[in-house]
């Protein structure tokens, strides 16, 4: 790899401070704490599947409650992706999984456009996962999908454990990510017939 994909983003405000460092030719190695347990959880499921580097120093107002800190966190996590991603010369640009996790079923699509749309179709039967409130998964990838600037689809195909459900997400969005990133030599420009994407 002749120029290192990584990216450096830093977001300030009154409820929360973040910094992720997101590197995409990693090797799985996640350093994080939100003082959320099971976000952590996926994060590192995340950063582990797509073989990405991140190290993130998230600070929330949690006293308030978790959605502050989730949703900025994806607002983050997005722009160090677009970032991390520069001129998406020789890039994929689109990637997708179909991710079994016991009982558990997911479809995850990723376009790498500069265009951004999320469309979300997951009903998890419970409210919370340890600490983190389940309504938050999709608060999360509609601030990735924006930030980021990429149509994002995801869809439980077969519903079943809300940590089974959620922890399939993320691996399905880590491996689809990974492969939209991915540099084919065959794309000599970008993966448009624009011009640019």
């Amino acid at each position: 790899m002749s120029e290192e994909r990584r990216a450096r983003v830093a977001r300030k405000t009154k409820e929360t401070d973040i910094t992720i460092d997101f590197k995409i030719d990693g090797s799985g190695n996640c350093q994080v704490n939100s003082g959320i347990g099971f976000f952590d959880h996926m994060l590192d499921a995340f950063t582990r599947h797509g073989l990405f580097d991140m190290t993130a120093e998230i600070r929330g107002d949690l006293q308030v409650d978790c959605h502050h800190t989730i949703e900025d966190t994806g607002i983050v996590l997005g722009n160090a992706i677009k970032k991390a991603c520069g001129s998406k010369k020789s890039m994929k640009r689109y990637g997708s999984c179909i991710l079994p996790m016991d009982e558990t079923l997911v479809l995850v699509a990723v376009d790498l456009c500069n265009r951004p749309y999320l469309s979300f179709e997951a009903d998890f039967p419970t409210e919370k996962i340890g600490y983190m409130d389940t309504e938050m998964v999709k608060e999360f990838f509609y601030a990735i999908s924006y930030s980021a600037a990429m149509n994002l689809h995801i869809k439980v195909l077969t519903p079943g454990n809300s940590h089974h459900m959620c922890e399939a997400i993320f691996k399905a969005f880590a491996k689809a990510l990974d492969e939209a990133t991915t540099i084919d030599p065959r794309i000599a420009d970008t993966m448009t017939t624009k011009g640019s994407i």
